[in-house]
């Protein structure tokens, strides 16, 4: 008879993200359609292009809010790169609709430039291996995703350091650069 509890036995069969491999597929409500809120958005959307999905913890907080205006702000150099970016965290869609609909000086972050995904019942968070599981929430997890669904570099912070939005343009760009990137690499520059 074995010791593993049925929650383990789930965590033992789900598919867990790993650089290389193909990223794992997800279906979350979303933002797309700010109205109605009843448009879902999947892995399956993106084929065919870049994608960046970033997690963060909770709505309404504080260092939250900078990171998805700036990514938000830059979203055409994203695009320029064929790369969609897809914001998530475990809040609901209507808190994520509130939240776009509050002032900034009211910690609200005004409209943004792509979709945000509510991923209420953890499952994504849970297969990109970043749900906390003591506070439900999920760490501030970074991917980045090609074309083909493979994931091709992650990042996971502590829940009080902000991620660096030229750093995950320069790593998009190493990525698409197709060849060998020594340290500190910048586009234009020679690779190995």
């Amino acid at each position: 008879m074995s010791n593993t509890t049925a929650m383990e036995q789930v965590n033992l069969n789900q598919q867990i993200a790993k650089v290389g491999l193909p990223a794992p597929s997800f279906k979350l409500k979303s933002t797309k359609n700010m109205k109605t809120l009843d448009e879902d958005v999947s892995l399956e959307d993106y084929r065919g292009k870049w994608l960046l999905l970033f997690f963060w913890p909770f709505d309404f907080t504080f260092i939250c809010p900078t990171e998805i205006i700036a990514f938000s702000d830059h979203y055409k150099e994203f695009a320029e790169l064929d790369c969609e970016i897809l914001g998530a965290s475990v809040d609901s869609v209507f808190t994520h609709r509130a939240w776009t609909q509050t002032p900034r000086d009211q910690k609200g972050i005004g409209e943004v430039n792509y979709p945000m995904a509510s991923d209420f019942h953890k499952e994504a968070a849970r297969a990109y291996g970043i749900l906390d599981d003591e506070t439900g929430a999920a760490h501030r997890g970074l991917f980045i995703i090609d074309p083909e669904g493979i994931l091709r570099y992650q990042v996971v912070t502590d829940m009080n350091v902000g991620r660096s939005v030229d750093e995950t343009l320069r790593v998009l760009q190493a990525l698409q650069a197709g060849g060998l990137c020594p340290a500190n690499w910048k586009p234009g520059e020679k690779t190995l």
